[in-house]
């Protein structure tokens, strides 16, 4: 028996109704897939499952309505329910693995492709199991091609449905957002329905009577339709209603977000927000100025990328130790490290520190200041507060800082400090006959190679002028010594600057903690006091302090602040000598010599307070009453009548050098109306050799017709050079060759060669310290011209002299008068 084709239509209000929902569906996905592509974490898993939801249940609910649209004449077609809902899984399951497929970052075609095979085999999968459902009298034939070209319809619109969704949300934020996606939303409506009846068309119904038929516990069609078509519109406009209301909060928070992004953007510093797994999410303009790397550069990468590599340990450990314990050290505070550029370079930065949670998620959020400018501020400030400007040396506020701490640590620690105190022998010789320039250049050199001598612990520091100490923790006397003469080999090497070779050797006093004293005072004046002691022993040398040393150091006071006072208290007194000549016994001149009696020290020697005078400059006002006492006292004796006498008046070295001596020597010779002739300076060999403006000075004291004479030569460097050059008159042979003539042969010989070698030069000579008749015998045969010394007389009061110099004048007129009458 013939099988009949059965006749169908369509009921178009359901094939209407079926589009809408496939539009609203369309629309929904659309919405819902670009919320997927815009969240992580807990969030995307919901949207995704309900854009999944959203999809599947349209594309499903579109083919169902359809189908239920379609009719057959002549026969009653309902539907499994069983079967239904079956078809309902691969539609969502499909939808979900498709949008998680594009949705995730970095989406390729590769993966559209998958993505649109899993949503075309869904929509196939559906659509048959769909028609499975059908419970009629009638088979169902499909013709093979229309079922292949249902097939590749379902799979192309899936593909396009899936690049709409990108175009989509790429354009998400454009204007005219929601226009674009409604049109999507459209396109994807006529392809999917394309689908749907290219499928129904490819089926073809025949009449079978053995087929089940409808009953009666099958759902009407019609209001089956009607029920799924009403509640999935209902659905997917509440559903698009709530993502419309989620869009307005979103717009508001956007808007937050942009201003707060725009104070982010606008700030100073670098702000940048890494996730817990260090991950940096957020990079502001003053970020990039900061680091070097842009936003685009910088985002994704770890937070290691603006840490130095030796921090990145310690702050990983930080950052897992806060997320495991909250236990914060960083967070909440401002700290100072250091950050690294694009380039490579480290550099100073201050950190502020905060951390929130979102989503069970745990973000840090860092404020990062450059602190490279202020550091330098800092580092100037402190090079001015705690460096010597010149040797770049600390200076003694910084030695004091660290020379508390170091007694801190010793007295805790039972430890022995030692302190070195180096004075430059001769600095001021070249700093004044070289000029200040040389002079800074040989203290920075000298401060070089005393540091070379040093530990990575010792403290070096310029104290002033050509003074330095040196601060040596935990020190042991065997190493002390040990770096001490080392200093002096340093120093034993010439100094070579401006291709000008010169020599300075360095005096070194040391002290040491607990046994020299328990604070800074104490240890550097003990340090001090032991370099004065090497000064006082020849230079060049070092010395620990001992507490015998203090004595002198307190009579030295003493002294300083009688000499101080002693003038004013007319305390010095000048005593005179007379200078005989040796061939008739004459007095032919006097040498004035300065006295002191100190009130509670009584008589101190010349030979103590005369070198501490020059040393505390006390020398010049001294000496210029010595040379105006002198003047006054020769010119008093002339008043009384007696013989014009030529009176010797020492000069020191620091008197020599001052600019005003010739105003002076000129102003005294006035003001006591002694003659000129009558006056002589006694110079010593260092004054002519140091100065070189000795010649111009000593020339224009011979055109004031005053004498000069050498005094003690013989002791000093003698050259015979200045004795060719220099306008000089008289040698004075040093009474320690006087004193041993006729006990040294060597000292006779000496003597003798002076002798003649002044008379070679048309000079006089007088020797000092004659103190018995052998040794003027001696001076006699060798035609010395005077002599003086306690064989004739020891230094004397004015009084006491004027006395002598009567007897003297009344001897030598009596034997004058007895020889007249002869």
């Amino acid at each position: 028996m013939p099988v009949s084709v059965l006749s169908s239509d369509y009921d178009i209000p359901l094939v209407l109704l079926s589009f809408l929902i496939a539009i609203l569906a369309s629309y929904a996905a659309l919405d819902f897939g670009i919320r997927i592509f815009k969240t992580e974490g807990a969030a995307r898993y919901a949207w995704l499952s309900g854009g999944a939801f959203a999809m599947g249940m349209g594309i499903w609910a579109m083919h169902f309505i359809a189908m239920l649209a379609f009719h057959l004449n002549s026969m009653q077609v309902s539907y499994d329910p069983t079967i239904v809902l079956l078809s309902i899984a691969p539609a969502i399951l499909a939808s979900g693995l498709a949008l998680h497929i594009v949705t995730r970052p970095g989406a390729s075609t590769a993966r559209f492709l998958v993505g649109a095979l899993f949503i075309g085999a869904g929509i196939v999968s559906m659509h048959y199991v769909g028609m499975a459902a059908m419970v009629m009298e009638a088979a169902i034939v499909y013709d093979p091609f229309l079922w292949a070209l249902s097939a590749a319809i379902a799979l192309v619109t899936s593909y396009v449905a899936l690049l709409l969704l990108r175009d989509t949300q790429r354009r998400a934020g454009a204007r005219g957002g929601r226009r674009r996606k409604a049109g999507s939303a459209f396109i994807m409506a006529i392809a999917i329905s394309g689908m749907h009846y290219t499928g129904m068309s490819a089926a073809t119904f025949k009449h079978d009577h053995h087929a089940m038929g409808s009953d009666a516990s099958a759902i009407d069609s019609s209001l089956l339709a009607y029920s799924i078509g009403i509640g999935m519109f209902v659905l997917l406009v509440l559903a698009l209603i709530g993502a419309f209301v989620k869009d307005r909060f979103e717009s508001q928070t956007a808007e937050s977000e942009r201003k707060f992004r725009s104070v982010i953007e606008s700030a100073n510093d670098a702000i940048v927000i890494a996730d817990s797994a260090g991950i940096l999410i957020s990079w502001n303009r003053s970020a990039e100025r900061t680091f070097g790397y842009t936003e685009q550069d910088a985002l994704g990468r770890q937070l290691d990328l603006i840490i130095p590599e030796r921090y990145r340990e310690t702050q990983r450990q930080g950052m897992e130790r806060y997320l495991v314990t909250g236990e914060a050290r960083a967070i909440g505070r401002t700290i100072e490290l250091h950050g690294l550029r694009k380039d490579g370079t480290e550099f100073p930065l201050e950190l502020s520190m905060a951390t929130w949670e979102q989503d069970g998620r745990t973000f840090f959020s860092m404020i990062i200041r450059d602190i490279t400018e202020r550091k330098k501020a800092e580092e100037k400030m402190n090079r001015m507060v705690y460096r010597d400007p010149l040797t770049g040396l600390p200076n003694r506020h910084l030695l004091n800082d660290r020379l508390a701490q170091a007694l801190d640590q010793a007295g805790e620690n039972k430890m022995t400090i030692a302190i070195m105190f180096i004075d430059l022998d001769r600095f001021k010789y070249i700093n004044d006959t070289l000029g200040h320039a040389m002079g800074d250049l040989l203290l920075i050199e000298a401060a070089a190679r005393i540091q070379s001598c040093t530990g990575k612990g010792d403290t070096v520091s310029r104290q002033g002028g050509d003074e330095f100490l040196v601060l040596l923790p935990n020190a042991v006397n065997d190493e002390v010594t040990r770096k001490a003469k080392q200093l002096l080999q340093m120093f034993a090497q010439p100094f070579v600057l401006n291709d000008t070779e010169m020599f300075v050797t360095p005096s070194i006093g040391i002290s040491l903690y607990p046994s020299d004293g328990r604070d800074i005072e104490t240890l550097i004046k003990n340090a001090d006091t032991a370099m004065y002691r090497v000064k006082e022993q020849g230079k060049n040398n070092f010395q620990f302090y001992t507490p015998d040393m203090n004595e002198a150091v307190t009579k030295k006071m003493k002294l300083e602040i009688g000499l101080r006072k002693g003038l004013d208290r007319r305390e010095f007194t000048v005593h005179y000598q007379p200078q005989l000549e040796v061939g008739t016994g004459r007095i032919k001149g006097v040498e004035a010599l300065l006295r002191w009696r100190h009130p509670e020290l009584g008589n101190v020697s010349p030979a103590e307070f005369i070198p501490l005078a020059e040393e505390t400059g006390l020398i010049i006002p001294i000496g210029e009453w010595v040379l105006y006492e002198a003047c006054r006292q020769a010119k008093a004796w002339q008043d009384e009548g007696l013989p014009p006498l030529r009176m010797a008046v020492n000069i020191s070295s620091r008197q020599f050098q001052q600019s005003n001596l010739l105003g002076t020597v000129s102003r005294i010779l006035q003001e006591t109306g002694l003659a000129p002739q009558y006056l002589e300076l006694e110079l010593t060999e260092s004054i002519i050799q140091d100065s070189k403006y000795a010649i111009a000075t000593m020339g224009k004291l011979k055109e004031m017709g005053i004498f000069l004479s050498i005094d003690d030569f013989g002791t000093g460097y003698s050259s015979l050079s200045y004795l060719k050059l220099f306008p000089i008159d008289t040698l004075k042979i040093d009474q320690s060759f006087t004193r041993n003539i006729l006990a040294d042969a060597k000292d006779a010989a000496l003597v003798q060669t002076i002798i003649n070698m002044a008379h070679n030069l048309e000079l006089k000579v007088i020797a000092e310290g004659v103190e018995t008749q052998e040794q003027l015998h001696f001076l006699t045969l060798r035609n010395c011209n005077e002599a003086q010394g306690y064989y004739f007389s020891r230094p004397v009061a004015a009084d006491e002299l004027s006395a002598l110099l009567r007897e003297a004048s009344a001897a030598q007129a009596a034997a004058a008068a007895s020889l007249g009458q002869g």
